[in-house]
Parts: structure tokens; sequence; C-alpha cells
């Protein structure tokens, strides 16, 4: 697209269908269709994103306890209470600044394409092609691992449930339980195909849910946990417990892969900004609002299951169940109380990948809408009934089934998976985040949430934390580690990032030949209506 045809976000934008937001001292009027084409890009999808349910995106991927239920494996055995309780809190903070530094872009700029639009928008000119070819490669393998390792752990899940109704009897093979892996994602495409108003209207049903398990585990657990398995306030805050031969200061560093793959899919909320009614308020609140109270609710978590585990932690993580947290309720409530709420786990789980497989989905469709990914016509059609970009849904589903087929070159091919999905997003996160600061561009007049003069703090905080625990997650999970033993998250990772620049560089068809970034969709007509009611309400 032309430079012309294309301006940096501006705090103001044209009126099509007017949305008030007050902001300080200044009622700014919101066009979302305005400020999109602003963007460059036409209105194709329906907004029928509701503030609740764009939040209910991110809060319902997050999943609190489904989430915590799928991680318990990583920081019980590193650290135990204490990486539960205290490893959670310091992750947390500093999550938080990742989702402050993200809310500010996507207030200035909501759109599916979000952070490679982004990084075209503020990098320097000579680089900005092939960074906003890594960050939209970056972005999709993140959210397309997170989507499979969700399934998988979705898949166990349900598996450990058959265990327990079995009495341990039943024990899943890798093979079955990728079956089950298969079967669900299928359905999820199915699902994700749904309408934008369908898929919108579900995240209400997500959010009483996700928040309805929590209370439940909060009030049900210790008012069940028999007394031999109830631990000490000193056990519980004090108590560190490393079973894998790291230094204990290491061990508890590596604990923090349970709150790092919990609390993530910050940029869930940007990919659907196109369906969202005033986007550049929305957007910024539901990331802000689903980091914050995830957070807190998972601390509130973690600090009842350590309550309420017993003190025989390898008996937990041994358990036939292979499920820590199943089997933590089936110590408390009993067989039936057990597979009672562990039914609404799973069920949370599966509704945190629909969401998860609606924004990966949309990535899909913004990058493809630009040309950048194979079969791009294809994957950028959108279903003229549905209004919504089902072909890309059903590419993002194999691209995950794809990617869940590593589980059957053992277990720890599972935990690289985990660890590719916060790599490629923390990678996708990096980079437009320093080009606003480094790129040479001037940081036009924000959208209605800014940091202002914080802008630079937040984001060197930010970045400084994703490069550590980007770091942290290509360790293997015990010191002297075999080759069947070895994390190869950063193999596959760099294999990845390899592969894009080989297509990026090819001879004659590589997309250093042909990518030039996001491309304008809309026509003059629209872009010049837009442009000229931005002008009236500026001279206003």
């Amino acid at each position: 697209m032309s430079d012309d045809h294309r301006s940096t976000p501006s705090s103001h934008s044209g009126n099509f269908k007017e949305d008030a937001y007050v902001g300080g001292d200044l009622d700014v009027l919101v066009s979302d269709e305005a400020a999109l084409a602003k963007l460059g890009y036409k209105q194709e999808f329906r907004r029928a994103f509701k503030p609740i349910e764009a939040f209910g995106v991110g809060f319902s991927i997050i999943g609190v306890v489904p989430g915590i239920s799928s991680v318990l494996v990583f920081s019980i055995p590193n650290g135990g209470p204490v990486a539960m309780v205290w490893g959670w809190t310091v992750c947390a903070v500093f999550l938080m600044f990742i989702a402050l530094a993200l809310a500010e872009l996507g207030s200035a700029a909501p759109t599916s394409g979000g952070l490679y639009y982004w990084t075209w928008t503020f990098a320097t000119p000579r680089w900005r092609k092939v960074l906003s070819w890594i960050v939209g490669y970056s972005n999709s393998i993140g959210l397309l691992s997170g989507v499979a390792s969700i399934e998988w752990g979705c898949a166990v899940q349900l598996m450990a449930a058959v265990s327990v109704g079995s009495n341990e009897v039943f024990v899943p093979t890798t093979g079955q339980t990728f079956g089950v892996f298969a079967a669900l994602l299928l359905f999820h495409a199915i699902l994700s195909s749904l309408a934008t108003s369908a898929l919108a209207r579900l995240q209400g049903l997500y959010v009483a849910l996700n928040v309805l398990l929590c209370l439940a585990i909060i009030i049900a657990l210790p008012a069940a946990t028999p007394k031999e398995f109830k631990n000490s306030a000193s056990d519980v805050f004090g108590d560190f417990s490393n079973f894998y031969g790291w230094p204990n200061g290491w061990a508890f560093i590596l604990s923090f892969l349970a709150p790092l793959w919990t609390i993530g899919g910050f940029d869930s909320s940007v990919h659907i900004s196109e369906e969202a009614s005033n986007a550049r308020v929305v957007v910024p609140w539901a990331i802000i609002s689903t980091v914050g109270i995830a957070a807190v609710l998972g601390w509130v978590i973690n600090v009842v299951v350590a309550f309420c585990m017993g003190p025989d932690l390898g008996a937990v993580l041994g358990s036939p169940i292979g499920q820590p947290m199943a089997t933590i309720l089936l110590n408390s409530l009993g067989r039936n109380g057990c597979l009672a709420l562990w039914s609404f786990v799973i069920i949370a789980q599966f509704m945190a990948v629909s969401s998860l497989l609606t924004a990966a989905s949309r990535q899909s469709f913004a990058f493809a809408r630009d040309g950048a990914l194979p079969f791009s016509r294809f994957i950028s059609r959108v279903n003229k009934r549905t209004m919504t970009p089902v072909n890309a849904v059903w590419a993002s589903a194999i691209a995950a089934l794809l990617l869940g087929l590593l589980v059957l070159a053992g277990p720890t091919t599972y935990t690289s998976i985990f660890s590719l999905g916060i790599a490629g997003q923390y990678t996708a996160y990096c980079i437009p985040i320093l080009s606003r600061f480094l790129g040479g561009r001037e940081w036009t007049p924000p959208g209605p949430f800014t940091l202002g003069r914080f802008g630079l703090p937040v984001a060197i905080v930010a970045v400084c934390w994703m490069v550590f625990s980007v770091i942290m997650l290509a360790f293997p999970t015990a010191p002297g580690p075999t080759a069947e033993e070895m994390n190869y998250m950063i193999v596959v990772f760099v294999g990845w990032i390899t592969l894009c620049l080989v297509y990026y560089y090819f001879p004659v068809y590589g997309g250093v030949h042909w990518f030039n970034g996001p491309r304008t969709t809309v026509d003059d007509v629209s872009l010049a209506t837009s442009e000229g009611v931005e002008g009236r309400k500026e001279s206003t």
C-alpha cells in the first residue's frame, strides 16, 4: 500500500456511528469504522462484541482454574507451596507491565493485525518490512501453540475424569489422548465458525462459568478437605519443595512457567477489535482488566489449593490419574464431588480453546489479508453468511493439530509446546513495543488510554521481563538432561524463525520481493470521508 493512504494512529477519528468516550477533561467521539479506515482497512466484520464480551475473550482464554490445573506440574515440583503463592505474585506484577504497554498500543490502533501492524507503523523504514514479517509469524505460531497446548490440556483433563470414574483402572495412553485432542479441535473449529454475534454472546456465559468455578474452589475445597490433607499457614507460605535438583533459587524461577502460561494471550482482545464496539476504549480496558482480575483470582486459588493439597506432594505428582489438580480434588471432595467439579473445569478449559482459536483465526485472517501467508487469498476470505473468516478458522485448527503431533514424540515435547507459545508471543510483543520508542517515528496523539511519561519505563520493564522469560523457558526440566529429557523449545522456535526468514529472503518468490506491509482495503471515497469528518472534529 502507499504511505499516502496510511497514517499513524490519531487520537481523533471520524464518526459513522457515534460512540461517546469521556476521558479526562475531553469528550471524544469515537467511530470504529472511521478509525479503522484511518488505519487503511474497510469494515468487513459485524461489531457485535460489547465491553464485557471483549473482556470475556481474554478472561476465558486465561481460564484461571483450568489454567492453574494444567500447570501445577510446573509449580509443585519447582518450589511447592512457595512457588504457587509467591512465584505467582512476582510473575503477576511483571505481567501487568506487559499488559499496560500493549493496552496503550491497542488503544491507538485497534486492528485485527495488531502487533505486526504496530511494528510496521513505528519501526524504522529500513527494517519495518522484515520486522513486521517476523512479528506476524511469531504472533501466529504463539497463538497456534497456545491453541494446541490448551486443547491438549483439555484432553488430558477429560481423560483424567475417565480415570477417576474407573477407580484409576483406566490409564490413558498418549495415542488415546491425542485422539481426544483431535476430536476436540474439530468441534472447536465448527464452534469458532459461527457468526460474530453468536461468538460474542457466548462470552457472557464463559465469564460467568469461570467466576463461579473460582468461587466453588475457594469455598468448597477448604470446607470439604479432610484434616489429614490440610496444610498449615507456615507450610503454605514458607515450605519449599524441590523435586528436580536445580538450585532452589533457579527452581523457584522455573516455576514461573505456571503463571506465564496461565496469564497469557494478552493480545486476544486486540485480534477481535474489528468486531468490538468502541474498540479504542474497550480493547485496552479488556487487556488490563483481564490480567488484573486473573492475577488476583489466581493468587487466591493457589493459596486455597496449597492449604488443601496435603503434605505428600510426591503422591500428588505421582498419582496414576496423571493430573495433580484432579488428584487434589479427589482427596478433598471424594470421587463424586471430584467428578462433579472437575467436569466444570473441563468445560471452562473447553471454552478457553474456543476463545483462543477465535483470536488465532483473526490474526491469521489479518496477516493473510495483507498477503503474508501462503494461500492468503483463500485464508482471507470472509464468509458472506456468517461474516466471519471461516477459512482462517479451519486453517488455524489444522495448524494447531499439526503442532499437536509433537506430543507423540514424548512428554518433554509437551513442555516445549507450552514454552513455544510463550516465546512466540513474547517475541511478537517485544518488537512493536521497542519499535514505538526506537523506530524514529513520532508518537502521534495516542488513543483514549495512554501512559503518558510512564510509557517508556513501563516498556523497558515489560521488554526486560519478556527477554528474561524466554531465556528461562529454554531450560530443561532437570539439570544434566538426556536427549529425551532436553527442552527442545528453542530448537523448534529458532527453526520456525529460520523458516520464516528463508521464506522472506527466498530468491524471486520470497516476501522481500512482494511484501509491503499492511495493505489498504478502503477505497478513496471512504478514506476521504473519514479524514474529512476528522478534520471537522479537530476544527471544533
